[in-house]
């Protein structure tokens, strides 16, 4: 299933994309896309309705972020080997872990708004996972089980905030609007092999990155066992993967975006994103 949330940024309803690519609403079915409705076994039960007779939406209304009620929003960094060679990094012995403040969670073509004193915002494609039930001491083999789905996510980034300045990396993944995420959740079945899932991303129409989850160092089952190692997962966390090559800081010289580009990016089967780059007020 293909399961989005639509409307103004606050007042967003639970929506689905039947076979034909209609939106439906599921107001009548689900009240959102947070907590308990993304279990697994909640999800099998939405699968069982006749898509048909739900209400048609009208136009093309906007998408907000495919979840709501993230707790965590938890990244990995530097998770694909051919990334890490072109930021002349070591590919890590465990996972790099660091957190994106949910304030930066917004709907996959809503503007992207470089902060104020940027001048190093560059761009991130990367897989998204959506936990859908509490995940804690889980092993790699029963990982999966505790997922709810997949979606694309836009790991924006500050570097200079990042990397150049005090402290860890979260407060250069955190500025408002750098976690656009959607258009939609795509339940597990459908995806079967989230190892092996083309993904890209242009800036102005020019490709910048071209690459597929198979050069993950550290697949979906591993991060979800992994971090329940750590801390309890609950349903609507969001783990963003890490990306491929193709960042611009990556480049020689490096190239950063700025007021009046237009990015787009997505992941097969997992939908495209497209965000007007813009300055903060």
């Amino acid at each position: 299933m293909k399961l989005l949330r639509y409307g103004a940024p606050g007042q967003e309803k639970p929506g689905i994309i039947d076979a034909g690519g209609t939106l439906r609403d599921l107001s009548a079915h689900v009240a959102d896309f947070s907590g308990v409705a993304l279990d697994p076994d909640a999800l099998a039960a939405l699968a069982k309705l006749d898509l048909s007779s739900l209400p048609a939406v009208a136009g093309s209304p906007r998408l907000g972020p495919c979840v709501t009620g993230t707790g965590k929003f938890i990244c990995i960094g530097l998770n694909y080997s051919d990334h890490a060679a072109e930021t002349g990094a070591t590919v890590p012995s465990e996972p790099i872990i660091f957190m994106k403040a949910t304030s930066a969670i917004v709907g996959p073509n809503d503007d992207l708004v470089i902060p104020r004193g940027s001048e190093k915002t560059d761009w991130e494609v990367e897989l998204g996972i959506v936990i859908g039930r509490k995940a804690k001491y889980v092993s790699e083999a029963e990982a999966l089980d505790y997922v709810a789905g997949y979606c694309t996510i836009h790991d924006v980034s500050e570097r200079a905030f990042q990397i150049e300045r005090q402290g860890q990396w979260t407060k250069g993944k955190s500025c408002d609007t750098f976690g656009p995420t959607g258009p939609w959740l795509v339940t597990k079945e459908e995806i079967p092999d989230p190892q092996n899932l083309p993904m890209w991303l242009k800036v102005n129409g020019e490709t910048m990155q071209n690459g597929s989850s198979k050069t993950m160092v550290y697949g979906v089952a591993y991060l979800v066992s992994y971090l329940s190692q750590f801390m309890s997962l609950q349903p609507g966390d969001i783990i963003s993967t890490g990306t491929p090559p193709g960042v611009g800081m990556g480049m020689k010289p490096p190239r950063y975006l700025k007021a009046g580009d237009v990015v787009e990016l997505g992941i097969e089967g997992l939908g495209a994103q497209k965000q007007s780059v813009r300055a903060d007020d």
